[in-house]
């Protein structure tokens, strides 16, 4: 797959990369560097790309987010609290609650969601801005992996909202985007 995105269109390579951050500046400056020795390389890249985003980058890739799907399973009353909270960090933070749950069993996922929430809900704007964009860079970090690897989707790790025809198949030059099939 690395070598498929390496050898995609710039416009496919951009397409792609959005569907793992819906940052424009994050994902040209991929695309621009390509061909990728190593999915290491890539990913190193990526981490680097997401360092260097301003407010106004991370404010378009958290705009592309899409709250983050809960699985079936489990009581009502965690998915009610779940629900409650998401609407309290909305409301109080601006923009949709973002966790990397790649590496947490998904029998563990929605407490872990549920906890990150209620101390997340007590972080000040700053301290919260700086963990946002750290889960931003782990979601992408997780996606691209993905993406690179020809892996399959990672539980409860919705891509970025975009637009149908953005979202893979011939006219991004890939057919699951990150992994995930977001039809």
């Amino acid at each position: 797959m690395l070598t498929m995105f390496n050898r995609a269109s710039p416009t496919a390579a951009e397409t792609a990369l959005l569907a793992c951050c819906h940052s424009r500046t994050w994902a040209r400056r991929l695309a621009a560097h390509r061909p990728y020795p190593t999915v290491e390389a890539l990913l190193a890249a990526a981490d680097e790309a997401a360092y260097d985003l301003t407010p106004a980058d991370l404010a378009e890739a958290l705009a592309g987010e899409a709250t983050t799907a809960l699985p079936h399973r489990g009581n009502l009353a965690v998915h009610t609290a779940l629900r409650a909270a998401h609407a309290a960090y909305e409301a109080r933070f601006g923009h949709v609650f973002v966790i990397a749950l790649d590496r947490t069993d998904p029998t563990a996922a929605l407490d872990e969601m549920l906890a990150a929430l209620r101390v997340r809900l007590g972080h000040d704007a700053d301290t919260e801005a700086v963990t946002t964009a750290e889960q931003l860079r782990r979601l992408a970090r997780a996606r691209l992996t993905r993406l690179a690897t020809g892996g399959g989707a990672a539980p409860y790790a919705p891509g970025p909202a975009l637009p149908a025809q953005a979202r893979g198949g011939a006219a991004a030059g890939f057919t699951r985007p990150c992994g995930i099939d977001h039809t």
